[in-house]
């Protein structure tokens, strides 16, 4: 298949799974593995990411700009951006200091990320369960150790297939955040998580990147931005009436049919 047509597909599949909780990346790699599409030091399934950071500021833009205009008169702005910030940087810190092994070896490994779909499936059912009622509803007002906290929690999605958006609503949940308000929160989250991600790739790899890297990376950002803002646009209000276990179900689905996948093909 040309490389434009697996572009395309490739960054519909991350624009509709990056702010869900099935991990983006586990099914770029696995879908990749399949089609026999591999970018140099997998930079495109990275930078293809900030595609979908894009769509979440379009979607939140007004929000956004009245935090980013009234941060000089408003503790609340200055404290959801602390917040964000705070939650950054346990994974700015571990992936820049592991980042040649985490896309050296584990995201060479389809087997691993199979492997993580499924426990991280059973483990977000789990945690969907929990029946405490919730202590944080708003995703703009976590108190800063919590915040600090899900940062912790989004470190375990360096092992390609445990899902950004997975880990972080799955320790929101188990510190006792409303669902929304933690599916809402990791959408934030994302925005420096994958920019900075983007940054530290393009980096790294702009010595090997060529022209051709640039047009199918440019063509799997604009599916990713676009399938991204659909997503965004419905994800909180399904969250809100069917809870996380649908995405559970679907990531074991995954992660079963990726193993038999690859024992059959390879």
């Amino acid at each position: 298949m040309p490389d434009w047509v697996n572009a395309i597909i490739l960054g519909i599949v991350e624009g509709l799974t990056e702010f869900i909780p099935v991990s983006s990346t586990g099914h770029l790699l696995l879908l990749g593995h399949f089609l026999g599409f591999e970018s140099t030091g997998h930079t495109f399934e990275v930078m293809i990411q900030l595609g979908a950071v894009l769509a979440v500021i379009s979607v939140y833009f007004a929000r956004l700009w009245n935090v980013a205009t009234h941060l000089h008169d408003d503790p609340a702005a200055r404290r959801f951006v602390a917040s964000i910030l705070i939650a950054f940087l346990p994974a700015a810190f571990i992936g820049v200091l592991a980042h040649d092994f985490i896309k050296g070896v584990l995201f060479e490994t389809p087997s691993l990320v199979c492997v993580s779909l499924i426990v991280g499936g059973f483990a977000l059912l789990a945690v969907d369960r929990i029946k405490k009622p919730p202590e944080h509803t708003d995703a703009a007002a976590f108190p800063l150790k919590t915040s600090l906290a899900i940062g912790v929690f989004q470190c375990l999605a360096m092992i390609p297939g445990v899902s950004r958006s997975g880990a972080t609503v799955a320790g929101a949940l188990l510190l006792r955040c409303e669902k929304r308000a933690a599916a809402e929160f990791s959408f934030f989250l994302a925005m420096p998580t994958m920019a900075g991600a983007f940054t530290v790739d393009l980096v790294k790899n702009y010595e090997n990147m060529s022209w051709d890297d640039a047009g199918i990376i440019a063509l799997g950002f604009a599916c990713a931005l676009v399938a991204a803002v659909f997503t965004v646009r419905r994800v909180l209000d399904f969250v809100a009436r069917h809870g996380f276990t649908p995405f559970a179900i679907w990531r074991i689905v995954v992660g079963v049919l990726g193993l038999i996948g690859l024992a059959l093909l390879g």
